[in-house]
């Protein structure tokens, strides 16, 4: 695969909004820092599209969907999504029906369970119990697993046939057929009538980790931030362009670069 190049060198004149993960994309050393979201505000105050697309559980999601200046949240790596619907009222969308959740759901505590037991010092994140579909295994943010604990988590979640993908903290997991890309797709359309296209500059993604991987495959303009580099050598598609910085103000450089890029941008079309 191609190394990233750097962000300087991406057109970013049209893009209209910006889906990005949260855990150490916009979060530094697990914090958001007001000048990230000062950047969010800013991006949204220039009439870029903002939408988060994270691991984290629902009532997180709802949380950030009506605080932050944000369009929408994909939560729970797909399993659901927040949107505006009439009336700006904020909507709730899920992957699959309450039937296949509830047999989902069963199943995957059961499985969870039983891995977590085989391994040392493996155990859920406290953030699980706002979950309505998946389940994170903590292995880097109140827990210190490493990556053989990480690794060897993954493996046997994935022998019982649960979708085990990392993020910078978690290890999330779900039994059914939904991913970030599948909720961002579904996202697109329900909200805006749109869809994504091969080499599409409308949107870009930013993100840090293997379970962005398949979101980085997904758009044309896709930026990591810096931080990515500790797992380039072993995701599954990389990012096109990558920031100098890490973590959130990583982010804050996108922005930065958005901003100054739509700018110019503006000033062409008074001319054409």
């Amino acid at each position: 695969m191609a190394a990233p190049r750097p962000l300087r060198d991406a057109d970013l004149s049209r893009v209209e909004g910006v889906f990005t993960d949260v855990d150490g994309t916009l979060t530094t050393s697990h914090r958001l820092r007001s000048s990230t979201v000062r950047a969010l505000e800013r991006l949204a105050d220039a009439g870029l599209k903002l939408v988060l697309v994270t691991g984290r559980p629902a009532g997180w999601g709802e949380a950030w969907a009506r605080t932050l200046p944000v369009d929408g949240v994909v939560v729970e790596n797909g399993g659901l999504l927040f949107l505006r619907g009439p009336g700006g009222k904020l909507r709730k969308v899920y992957a699959e029906s309450p039937r296949v959740r509830e047999s989902n759901r069963k199943r995957l505590v059961a499985e969870v369970a039983d891995v977590l037991r085989r391994v040392p010092g493996a155990r859920l994140s406290m953030d699980s119990a706002y979950t309505e579909v998946d389940l994170a295994v903590d292995y880097n943010e109140e827990a210190r697993l490493g990556e053989q604990g990480a690794d060897r988590i993954e493996a046997l979640l994935r022998a019982r046939g649960v979708t085990a993908v990392r993020s910078s903290v978690h290890i999330n997991c779900w039994l059914g057929r939904f991913d970030k890309r599948s909720a961002v797709r579904r996202f697109l359309k329900l909200a805006w009538g749109l869809r994504l296209t091969p080499g599409d500059e409308r949107f870009v993604y930013a993100g840090d980790s293997f379970n962005d991987a398949p979101m980085f495959g997904e758009f044309a303009l896709s930026v990591g931030v810096a931080n990515v580099r500790r797992v380039l050598d072993r995701i599954e598609t990389p990012p096109a362009f990558i920031t100098r910085a890490e973590e959130g103000r990583g982010f804050e450089e996108l922005a930065r670069a958005l901003l100054a890029q739509r700018g110019r941008g503006a000033r062409r079309g008074v001319g054409e």
